[in-house]
């Protein structure tokens, strides 16, 4: 199952389309891809709009996807600056390839979209969708309700284009189409395995606590108590450093099953802290919150980023009986050196773990991936495909 990525920092976009291109067709040895996704820095968006086509003339690739991104990934490179482009491609035997452009329109019922694929026959044998948004005309929680909805779970990964802060300047690709609003993805049944790691970079301080009181994305009373005064007693208590980190940027960790009698890693889906009312003690987050559900306040840094990023995909990888073949790096643009001390980290890491494998990818606006049984958006997060025939098992 030959995979293949390569990257052009030219500053000419069809310098750098013909160089990427000859390099995919030469690691092929002139297979033709079933599959090819591109990634285009901030620099290359006004010139784009016949690169999709481009590409998929010179490949012959059966389904080409990609997008826009402030930061784009090639093997074991993050590339923050300058122009760029980097091609992946991969031959994918015995697989279905359904890909799809959604669009939503608001509604007074809601957002109504039209464009996703019908779920195949065999639904057993969806290995994954993979989609990408534009984050100005899709709403990610319409996208992940119904994917919920006619493929229950299977796992959906990718990110929201972010090369630029304006709606209708991020660019999408599809097929030989440049596409600037909704979302573009694909629906992969059969053919290769493909697994998921999302790596949310956070640890837990203080003691998990009950909801009490909420309302939707508001928690009003935890053990029975504000959840203001509840963090305080909590930070009281945290080193100065660890008070430092709560100040820049507390987290709220949701369990995904509040009947466990302890929690560990993987076992919250992470939510942004997003607002707080000091006369009711209420904080908002990210996401719905009910009464009965256990949470616990987090907080990130780069070292425990870095642990958790290792520690997941160091168990992934032993867990299964070979090694991946592949890898699509979906990362948040508030990694990389917004976050890590030296630039490449998510990249590296995974090519240090995993082996030289052809890897590619782009900082997001919002990244999706599954954490326990459920999708979900997330921020700060790097949400991985590993692609290869590994069931999981003992290694030879």
């Amino acid at each position: 199952m030959p995979f293949a990525a390569a990257l052009s920092t030219a500053r000419s976009l069809e310098n750098a389309s013909d160089a990427a291109c000859a390099d995919i067709q030469s690691q092929l040895n002139g297979a033709i891809p079933d599959l090819t996704l591109v990634f285009v820095s901030p620099h290359h968006v006004e010139s784009c709009e016949t690169l999709a086509e481009t590409i998929s003339q010179r490949l012959g690739t059966r389904v080409l996807l990609g997008c826009s991104g402030e930061t784009v990934a090639h093997n074991s490179r993050e590339l923050e600056e300058g122009p760029a482009l980097v091609l992946w491609s991969a031959v994918l035997p015995g697989a279905r390839l359904d890909p799809f452009h959604v669009t939503f329109q608001q509604t007074p019922d809601g957002f109504a979209s039209q464009g996703f694929p019908e779920p195949p026959e065999e639904a057993s044998k969806v290995r994954g969708i993979l989609f990408l948004g534009e984050p100005y005309s899709t709403p990610p929680d319409s996208v992940i309700d119904r994917v919920e909805e006619d493929f229950p779970g299977v796992p959906l990964i990718g990110g929201m284009a972010s090369s630029t802060r304006h709606p209708g300047t991020n660019r999408l690709f599809l097929g030989t189409s440049c596409v600037r609003r909704g979302g573009v993805g694909v629906v992969i049944t059969g053919g290769p395995q493909l697994r998921s790691v999302v790596s949310q970079g956070c640890r837990p301080i203080g003691q998990p606590f009950v909801v009490t009181k909420s309302d939707e994305n508001v928690i009003l009373a935890l053990g029975g108590k504000s959840p203001l005064h509840q963090f305080g007693e909590i930070y009281r208590e945290l080193s100065p450093a660890d008070q430092r980190l709560a100040q820049n940027g507390l987290q709220v960790g949701l369990a995904l099953d509040e009947y466990r009698e302890s929690f560990g890693r993987g076992d919250f889906l992470i939510s942004n802290v997003i607002g707080a009312d000091s006369d009711k003690g209420a904080i908002a987050i990210g996401h719905a919150v009910r009464p009965g559900q256990t949470v616990q306040f987090h907080v990130r840094d780069a070292d425990t980023a870095h642990e958790d990023l290792t520690t997941l995909l160091s168990a992934d990888i032993a867990k299964h009986a070979s090694v991946p073949e592949a890898a699509l790096l979906f990362s948040c643009n508030g990694r990389g050196t917004n976050l890590f001390p030296a630039p490449d980290h998510d990249a590296r890491t995974i090519r240090e773990l995993a082996g030289a494998i052809p890897l590619a990818g782009f900082f997001a606006q919002g990244e999706f991936g599954p954490i326990g049984r459920r999708n979900h958006v997330h921020g700060y997060t790097a949400s991985i495909v590993l692609w290869g025939d590994g069931e999981a098992g003992p290694k030879n």
